[in-house]
């Protein structure tokens, strides 16, 4: 039947919905295809029993039929070395618990490197389930005069082929018409064939892939030689790596000086919002609630929501842009000797901006023991949730000074724990590959991708995701806590002619009393302590326990006064002493559910936890007095 036949067909019935999978090796573009096929009807979860992120879109095709759309994990072959490709390979089978096999698979290919894709492409076909293949970033190939024949590669594999541009969303709609096509004609899948392969059987399908490729696709008329010069730069030992650095140092740099004005709207927001409602309300406690507890509690938080979006911003764009893999490659060495695989440089990045997609992005490693250790060593990077104590920590007790050009004080404070993270991390590593287990480090492999500008909807969808996240955790996790830290702050009310201020006489004071002689040797007293225990399920959360805590019958509840406050009940060496403690601490329960997960163990995540607090108690005695004693007492 041709098309038109189909189109007529179509019409005349009601279109059953179709399921589509998104297949292909890592740094394709898979993810900007799937954004591209599906805008903003998506929805992110896990699936059933683990802890892979499953990402699922939708799209109206123009007859009608709604499809749903996949974005599977990257994975190099269906053999599934790692969990992520465990589940890209049980979704293709249709193995997956509660999940619906797919109704056609679209292979999405790197146009410029096929090589490997070939490959993965050949065991897709063993399976036998209808398949489109998708030539992404083809502008690029065609720009590096790459020549790839097209009608032969479509006869040699036996399917459809589409040359598409994710990032401009050409192709787009042809994709989305010949997978239709291919449910319309009710291809029936073959029986599946697909077995784990023996080593004989991999070696016959790799030269397979390399006559396919030799034959159908030619060298560049044109070679990107611009790729090779910037590489040239980028990959070298000694250039490469300061460049590295001089881009973190950047990025920890612009985290305080961009975020400035935003921040101080923000706070200029809550605090006209504080003494607004303070003007029409009579004291009492429905004052104090929404005064002192949410507008003091929630707004000394959401205020740090600029420089979190700086952080992730920066993140992205290295990432769209391809630098991420040759940031990976020039760390290798380094962590390596350090006990870390070099696959590890990308899950530890990402947990800088939050431990737990950090934790969950180590399944890309494929051994056991180079993925637990960096799950272990993974919450030691300063992700962004620090951020909040760390930037009131340093504003109330370093001067906001040029220390050089282009060099703020507080700037090279923030660069050095980021920097005491980093290097805890790599000691933590090498101390557990001598302790747990012995032995060599894989060799590092990975493909370099190609350069490309990243796609400026693609990083504001990003930040706007990460916003959301955010401010969602602010209402689901801050708000309840603060109004338990203001109801534990207020009650009981102090007896009459009471000496100390009110707070002393509360549940959150006798709670801190307690308990403070424990954290006395590293000089915090017991409203710190308080602060300590609600930040236990989200790290950020202390700098809101504290503003509640300090700011108890206070209307103004912004950083600066919480700053100045802190400063004035806080030595220089307690101050310092918090720091260490937040460099090291485990202070985030999500993040310690999370190991219990990814590892299936009580016990590993048991031993994080131990370490992590032995760390922080230890950081912070010797941080403590080695200040005293120079006088910062």
């Amino acid at each position: 039947m041709g098309a038109a036949g189909r189109a007529a067909g179509m019409s005349d019935t009601v279109l059953r919905p179709a399921r589509i999978a998104l297949v292909g090796n890592p740094n394709t573009g898979k993810t900007a295809l799937f954004n591209a096929l599906t805008g903003n009807h998506q929805k992110v979860a896990n699936y059933a029993g683990v802890t892979v992120e499953r990402k699922e879109g939708f799209v109206t095709t123009a007859h009608g039929r709604k499809l749903s759309i996949l974005d599977l994990p990257g994975t190099y072959s269906l053999r599934a070395r790692s969990p992520d490709e465990a589940v890209t390979r049980d979704a293709v089978l249709g193995k997956l618990a509660g999940e619906q096999a797919p109704d056609v698979v679209v292979a999405v290919a790197d146009a410029t490197n096929l090589r490997l894709v070939l490959r993965l492409i050949l065991e897709l076909k063993a399976v036998g389930r209808p398949m489109v293949l998708a030539l992404n970033m083809y502008d690029i190939a065609q720009r590096q005069g790459l020549r790839i024949d097209l009608d032969g590669l479509r006869r040699e594999l036996d399917c459809p082929i589409v040359t598409t541009v994710a990032t401009r969303k050409r192709g787009i709609d042809d994709l989305v018409a010949r997978t239709e096509a291919l449910i319309g004609e009710g291809a029936v899948p073959h029986a599946n064939v697909w077995r784990e392969p023996t080593a004989a059987e991999i070696r016959a399908a790799h030269r397979e892939a390399q006559r396919i490729l030799k034959t159908y696709v030619r060298p560049p008329e044109r070679p990107d030689t611009l790729t090779g010069r910037i590489d040239a730069v980028l990959l070298h030992p000694v250039a490469g790596l300061a460049i590295l650095l001089a881009l973190l140092f950047v990025m920890f740099q612009a985290v305080f000086s961009w975020a400035g004005p935003p921040q101080d709207l923000i706070e200029a927001g809550f605090a006209a919002l504080g003494e607004g409602l303070a003007a029409v309300l009579p004291d009492g406690l429905l004052q104090s609630f929404l005064v002192d507890g949410l507008i003091a509690g929630v707004g000394s938080v959401i205020v740090f929501l600029p420089q979190i979006l700086i952080l992730f911003f920066f993140i992205i764009l290295l990432e769209d842009f391809g630098y991420m893999a040759r940031a990976a490659f020039l760390m290798d060495r380094i962590m390596g000797g350090a006990g870390l695989h070099g696959r590890a440089f990308i899950p530890l990045l990402s947990a800088f901006a939050c431990a737990i997609p950090g934790i969950m992005a180590a399944r890309v490693i494929d051994q056991k023991r180079d993925r637990l250790t960096t799950i272990l060593v993974a919450p030691l990077m300063t992700c962004s949730a620090r951020i909040p104590v760390y930037t009131l920590i340093i504003g109330a007790f370093i001067p906001d000074r040029t220390v050089g050009p282009g060099l703020n004080l507080q700037g090279l404070v923030m660069f050095g724990l980021y920097a005491a993270g980093i290097a805890s991390a790599l000691l933590v590593s090498f101390v557990i590959r001598r302790v747990f287990w012995r032995g060599a480090v894989e060799p590092f492999l990975m493909e370099l991708p190609t350069y490309k500008l990243p796609s400026a909807e693609s990083v504001a969808r990003n930040l706007l995701l990460r916003a959301q996240i955010f401010l969602s955790r602010a209402g689901r996790i801050i708000l309840p806590l603060m109004v338990l830290v203001w109801f534990l702050s207020t009650f009981p009310s102090p007896p009459p002619n009471a000496a100390l201020p009110a707070i002393d006489y509360s549940f959150a004071g006798m709670i801190g009393q307690a308990i403070q002689p424990l954290f006395a040797p590293i000089g915090f007293n017991w409203q710190m302590v308080v602060a300590l225990i609600p930040g236990f399920a989200a790290r950020e959360v202390a700098v809101a326990a504290l503003g509640t805590v300090y700011a108890v019958g206070d209307a103004e509840a912004n950083v600066g006064a919480l700053g100045a406050r802190l400063a004035e009940h806080w030595s220089l060496a307690t101050g310092l002493s918090f720091l260490a403690w937040y460099v090291f601490a485990p202070q985030c329960v999500a993040t310690l559910g999370v190991v219990k997960r990814e590892t299936n163990s009580w016990t590993w995540m048991g031993v994080m936890f131990a370490y992590m607090v032995a760390l922080a108690y230890l950081a912070s005695l010797v941080v403590y007095h080695v200040a005293v004693a120079l006088g910062a007492g």
